[in-house]
């Protein structure tokens, strides 16, 4: 079969190409891909090339499909797996798939699997690590951001706490605690807030911070605190650090001035890792998100309450897989809303230059849609673009209806209404 996927040949070469897949084995299967998200990982997987610790050395002979947020249809399954899934089938994947120890991952390191393309394959891997999953949801956008999404459900599962004198963790964050969301106004971040006013574990207090006026704006929009403490009953503050006049003690005082429990930060940015290490409470719990691409980067963390305070500092990267069917099970019940994350939409063709000029891109996620051809367009910029394509106006009408977010009503008006590879 003929596909077309955006393939990363080198360090800021990411390209277009056509090419002939091979016939899927008994262990694996073809898939129809309709939307990616693009993520910042694959920004610094496509600026370090074969320095990227999921790029194989020879990915200028064998280019590597780029993107990992992934959705679409099943089109043919390999015998192995014909009495587990059928054609038509809607899946998602888990690419952390972590097969024998190995780091490689679709939409990193495979020449025919990823989320950049028309059709692909699903190597047996991703199969042998159960990190195959189908969905049973209306929209193909809600599945591809159940990766990001499962993400940030990662960063909340693997904070812990502790008790004087006792050897053990209590795992998650504090229920009915205080969590602070630093540099959260965007896509990751909003996806956090999303989650923790939703889920089963949920804080009694909420801090957004960014120096981002009009991402706090937005995220104000989607989440007016006032609602908020009427629906949820929790305590939403959206702060901009950058025109306080000290942040740190306006953060704390919060609460009460006692401090966070939990912490999550989502910029390698050392003024906002210092801000997160000094807002911490008693036993508070940092957990540092964001992936820096300097190999060096540090921080100031205040270690005199490391040692008296039991404050712990931690990391993740991305979510496992029962994060990711968590995501997918709370979206398909409409009790999350991925699509806060969402700010821009496109087409295959837009797929290399978005993902190379991905930091300067204002806003939160770009979601792909892979069989059409479509510049990189804002949600708000969607009536703009009426005048010269009615279609454009229609979007507009779908995401103004819903609140100026990306919906299944949009989603399916545009795969109905744009031509299709």
């Amino acid at each position: 079969m003929r596909a077309k996927a955006a393939r990363l040949h080198g360090a800021n070469d990411i390209r277009i190409d056509e090419f002939e897949l091979p016939e899927i084995r008994d262990d694996e299967m073809l898939v129809k891909v309709v939307s990616d998200s693009i993520c910042m990982s694959t920004y610094k997987m496509a600026i370090l090339g074969t320095e990227h610790k999921r790029v194989h050395a020879d990915v200028a002979d064998h280019p590597a499909i780029t993107g990992h947020e992934f959705a679409g249809d099943i089109v043919k399954v390999g015998a192995k797996y014909a009495d587990r899934y059928r054609p038509g089938q809607k899946f998602t994947i888990q690419p952390a798939i972590n097969y024998k120890g190995s780091m490689d991952s679709p939409g990193y390191s495979y020449e025919f699997c990823g989320g950049d393309a028309t059709y692909c394959i699903i190597p047996q891997e991703v199969f042998a690590t159960d990190c195959f999953l189908v969905y049973e949801g209306e929209a193909y956008y809600q599945a591809s951001l159940a990766e990001p999404m499962s993400c940030s459900i990662g960063a909340f599962h693997a904070a812990y706490h502790t008790k004087m004198g006792v050897y053990t963790h209590d795992m998650g964050i504090v229920e009915g605690g205080s969590l602070a969301i630093m540099a959260g106004a965007g896509p990751m971040g909003l996806g956090a807030l999303t989650y923790a006013l939703h889920c089963d574990r949920r804080p009694g207090l909420v801090t957004v911070t960014d120096i981002d006026q009009e991402r706090l704006d937005r995220a104000a929009a989607l989440f007016p605190p006032a609602d908020v403490k009427e629906r949820d009953g929790i305590d939403l503050h959206f702060v901009n650090t950058g025109v306080v006049g000290d942040p740190v003690r306006a953060l704390r005082d919060l609460t009460g001035g006692k401090g966070y429990d939990d912490v999550l930060c989502y910029a390698p940015v050392r003024q906002v890792v210092n801000q997160s290490s000094l807002i911490l409470g008693r036993d508070g719990c940092l957990n540092f998100f964001a992936g820096p691409t300097d190999r060096r980067f540090s921080a100031e963390i205040n270690f005199y309450e490391v040692h008296y305070g039991s404050q712990h500092v931690m990391g993740t990267t991305g979510g496992n897989t029962a994060d990711e069917i968590e995501s997918l099970e709370l979206t398909a019940a409409g009790r999350l809303d991925p699509a806060v994350m969402v700010t821009h939409i496109g087409g295959l063709d837009a797929a290399p230059q978005t993902t190379l000029d991905l930091p300067k891109i204002p806003g939160g996620k770009k979601l792909i849609y892979t069989h059409m051809d479509m510049p990189l367009v804002a949600l708000d910029d969607l009536r703009g673009k009426a005048g010269e394509d009615g279609r454009y106006g229609r979007l507009a009408d779908l995401v103004k209806a819903h609140n100026g977010l990306w919906n299944p009503e949009a989603e399916r008006f545009l795969l109905e209404n744009w031509a299709q590879d």
